[in-house]
């Protein structure tokens, strides 16, 4: 671990939620944010604090089955991807992923594992992850941003 990895750690959602929020507050247009961990784990209650912070005041859910949620009510577009059910990348390219990415917005994705080849080399990563040894609600959560010095 070096100096642009942070790990943050929350024991009820809505902690998670706030750290989303935070995160979003800081959020610039271009930025792309890579959201990652098991089925249950929270990304979704993270993705709405990161919404809320973007300035999104209505419900974010996850697009499991539309691939791309977009938000344009808040101070910038908010690119909400879940690419869970991604065949292969060339989907991506369907949905004008680059527009997304290269744009005025900002991008949070679920799953950025399944399109690795196609991230900006400066995405942050952000990994949650449970250990119920700790209790239900504990989360690690890793924020790993490459665009820190």
């Amino acid at each position: 671990m070096d100096d642009r990895t942070v790990i943050y750690e929350t024991e009820k959602p809505e902690e998670t939620f706030e750290l989303g929020r935070r995160v979003g507050l800081k959020a610039v247009p271009g930025g792309v944010y890579c959201l990652e961990g098991d089925l249950g784990v929270g990304k979704t209650v993270f993705a709405q604090g990161f919404a809320r912070g973007i300035g999104v005041d209505g419900p974010v859910n996850s697009p499991t089955f539309t691939i791309l949620q977009q938000y344009e009510d808040g101070r910038m577009p908010l690119y909400h991807f879940d690419v869970y059910r991604i065949g292969d990348v060339e989907e991506m390219e369907e949905i004008g992923y680059e527009d997304c990415f290269f744009g005025e917005g900002v991008c949070l994705i679920e799953w950025p594992s399944l399109i690795r080849e196609i991230l900006p080399q400066d995405a942050v990563w952000i990994r949650i992850e449970k250990d119920l040894d700790r209790g239900f609600g504990y989360r690690k959560i890793t924020v790993e941003d490459r665009q820190r010095p």
